[in-house]
């Protein structure tokens, strides 16, 4: 019988490992950039071509490498970071395992340039699916430049998956983002076809936040620093204002490498309890200086997961510290005493000041009810009873018949509307609803149909029409959106055009990198919803109108809102999903415009709610699956009170 064990190739063996490390170009960047931060660079430059598909250039100006060193970086496990298996337990670099070399150079076209610092010439390696190709001496400067070109090409099924060049340039910016935030003391610089994306040059730590993600997170910062026997805490959270529903900014940052841990944001959460609406997230940059040999990193080839082995006692240093921030910067709203400087109001004193006051004269006489020719003139004939026989006469006649008829259409509705029947649909249930609606507590309105009692959510059904109206926007070439509101034009059909309500000092909003790639992405679509936006540069956006029937709202935060929730959608951002995009702004905006909890509506505003809901698609739920309605069966009514 012959043996069926055998090793495979290094080629196939390293295409393997490959896919564990290089999953996606932002990991090309996140691997190459990593090497020269632990190199010494100062400068570090990245390019890419495509959104990494066609090129990826990292230049650095680090301590660079010799010709023995730059051929033996490409083979698996050869690093310079550790000796020992102990060594695990205490690192000080960011890459350590000796794979991503190896790993890009199996799935890729690697051309390295390297000299050491003293030496005259420097070495030019090609490697392409793991074959050293060509190695010879070339003149180039200190430190090392990797151009990694055509990434899958030996693997056409890995290359196929990668999404479209506006969600991988996004995946670049984020793995970008999380190195230049723990090394602010080095100059970076992003290119993307040529243009420029970030020139982020040495400062502070808050300096270097602001230039990602824009000045106004700049003043939106409180300082943390919490220094135990344990660990040393610092870095910067936001004020409970900051707070978003999506799209906030939350960085754990462990010796210098970026982790992801939920059990940790959780106590950030916890120490904005009842600072925060439920649901909101606090921007925060958090920075962990910790016992190398009280961590494990060796967890993941991401590298992005951590053990902690005292996660609990951490977990409490973390509430305090942030509370202590909230506090200590006075952050939570008091009552301000100071009145240096203020205007002095004098108090009234009646003994003191002898002030006249106005005098008020009407006639007691006069009463609204009387007919005209029984007060014109001769307005105290209405005596001290108050309504004229006139007057009563003429009110009584307004009512004429009016009993007799209500009354009869009562009996009729007791017996037909409470009547029992089989689930109807929604023109059924239209046809049999009552004309008289009943709004209870300010947030739902309740009428009777046929089988029972009908109660509608207002919020949720408003958000219903609003939604089908914008959808109907995007679905055609330049339609347009009717005023969204509350009240009883609710149920009008949209008008032929979009209308944009142009304000009367366009404002401005800054974006990070990242968010400015999925902005232009979804521009078109908020163009035909209505808004007017246009690029100042730097990611700056003026804000010149916006759909007409947002009255109230901020339009600043509504489109940084729309831009997270598109950016939440991660891989959505190709022509193939555009349709949920479009669905995720129309959802949006509906939810900015709908009738809020608590507005009070008339009677004719809950029958034209009603009336345009049931001419919706869907009448029963959200476009996020919330219910809408509910119907209370008779049945159950008149067994609750029996």
């Amino acid at each position: 019988m012959s043996d069926l064990i055998h090793l495979l190739p290094d080629s196939v063996a390293n295409q393997i490992a490959a896919g564990e490390v290089i999953q996606r170009p932002a990991s090309v960047i996140k691997e190459l950039v990593e090497n020269a931060v632990d190199a010494g660079a100062r400068n570090i430059n990245v390019s890419v071509l495509d959104a990494g598909r066609t090129s990826i250039q990292v230049i650095d100006d680090g301590k660079g490498m010799s010709p023995t060193d730059a051929r033996l970086a490409f083979e698996r496990h050869a690093t310079s970071k550790i000796q020992k298996a102990d060594d695990l337990f205490a690192l000080h670099t960011m890459g350590f395992r000796g794979e991503a070399l190896a790993s890009i150079a199996a799935v890729a076209q690697v051309e390295l340039q390297t000299r050491l610092e003293g030496e005259e010439l420097g070495t030019l390696l090609t490697i392409a699916g793991s074959r050293v190709t060509g190695q010879q001496m070339v003149a180039c400067p200190v430190g090392a430049n990797f151009k990694v070109e055509n990434l899958f090409y030996n693997v056409p099924v890995r290359r196929k998956f990668l999404k479209t060049n506006a969600t991988e340039l996004n995946n670049i910016l984020t793995a970008f983002e999380r190195i230049v935030l723990v090394y602010p003391d080095i100059h970076f610089t992003l290119h993307s076809n040529g243009t420029e994306m970030m020139n982020l040059r040495p400062g502070s730590l808050l300096q270097r936040i602001s230039d990602v993600f824009g000045r106004q997170y700049g003043q939106s910062l409180l300082a943390v620093e919490a220094d135990t026997a344990m660990c040393r805490i610092s870095g910067f959270v936001g004020k409970p204002e900051s707070a978003k529903k999506k799209g906030g900014q939350d960085y754990f940052f462990v010796n210098g490498r970026y982790m992801k841990h939920p059990y940790f944001h959780k106590a950030v959460a916890t120490a904005y309890d009842r600072l925060v609406p439920e649901g909101m997230q606090v921007p925060y940059f958090l920075y962990f200086d910790i016992n190398p040999s009280d961590i494990d990193v060796n967890i993941h080839p991401t590298k992005t997961e951590i053990k902690f082995e005292n996660e609990q006692a951490i977990w409490q240093i973390i509430v305090a510290a942030v509370r202590d921030a909230i506090g200590k910067f006075n952050d939570i709203p008091s009552i301000d005493f100071d009145t240096v400087g203020r205007p002095d109001i004098p108090v009234f004193d009646p003994d003191r000041d002898n002030i006249q006051l106005p005098k008020v004269s009407y006639n007691p006489d006069y009463n609204p009810f009387a007919s005209s020719s029984s007060h014109s003139g001769k307005s105290g004939q209405s005596g001290s009873h108050g309504i004229s026989p006139a007057g009563t006469a003429s009110w009584q006649a307004l009512y004429d018949g009016l009993e007799s008829s209500s009354s009869g259409k009562g009996d009729a509705s007791s017996a037909d509307l409470f009547e029992f029947s089989e689930p109807m649909a929604p023109s059924a249930l239209l046809d049999e609803k009552s004309p008289v609606h009943y709004q209870y507590k300010g947030k739902y309105v309740m009428t009777a149909v046929k089988s029972g009692l009908m109660i509608i959510d207002q919020h949720r059904a408003s958000i219903r029409i609003l939604f089908d109206r914008y959808a109907g926007l995007a679905a055609s070439s330049g339609p347009s959106l009717s005023a969204p509101s509350g009240s009883s034009d609710s149920g009008s059909a949209a008008v032929p055009s979009a209308p944009s309500q142009r304000l009367l000092f366009p404002e401005t909003v800054q974006f990070s990198p990242a968010e400015a790639v999925v902005l232009e992405n979804i521009l078109s679509d908020l163009n035909t919803l209505g808004f007017d936006l246009s690029n100042l540069g730097g990611n700056t956006y003026a804000v010149n109108g916006i759909p007409v029937g947002l009255d109230g709202i901020n339009p600043i935060g509504l489109i940084q809102q729309l831009v997270a929730e598109a950016s939440d959608h991660g891989a959505s951002i190709s022509p193939s999903l555009n349709l949920s995009i479009s669905q995720s702004l129309n959802l949006s905006i509906s939810r900015a415009a709908a009738i809020p909890y608590g507005q009070i509506l008339s009677g004719e505003e809950m029958e034209s709610l009603i009336n345009s809901l049931f001419a919706c698609s869907n009448v029963n739920y959200t476009p996020d699956g919330k219910a809408i309605l509910c119907i209370l069966p008779q049945a159950d009514i008149e067994h609750l009170l029996g």
